[in-house]
């Protein structure tokens, strides 16, 4: 086996998380950080909030709120004229 190829293993590297919580493991790594840790996960906590860093949610909820004006349109002159020409046709 060739030598020196492995990183220097730490048995305890400090993970902080961005909720505060602080916890040793063992990794090649010096120090660890995380947005998201076993503490603070929806998922084992069990608390209903949405886990978001890129502002996909607010995105999300802008583009519902677009969407919501333009379905409130009045119909067109152009939908208009064509019920006047198909009721013109109609009592020919």
């Amino acid at each position: 086996m060739k030598k020196d190829i492995h990183p220097k293993y730490n048995s305890e590297v400090e993970v902080r998380c961005d909720c505060g919580a602080r916890f040793t493991i063992g990794s090649t790594a010096d120090k660890i950080h995380t947005e998201i840790c076993y503490q603070c996960n929806p998922l084992y906590t069990g608390e209903k909030r949405i886990v978001d860093t890129a502002g996909r949610v607010e995105k999300f909820k802008q583009r519902i709120e677009k969407t919501k004006t333009f379905k409130v349109k009045k119909p067109s002159k152009v939908r208009e004229n064509k019920k006047q020409i198909k009721s013109n046709k109609k009592a020919k």
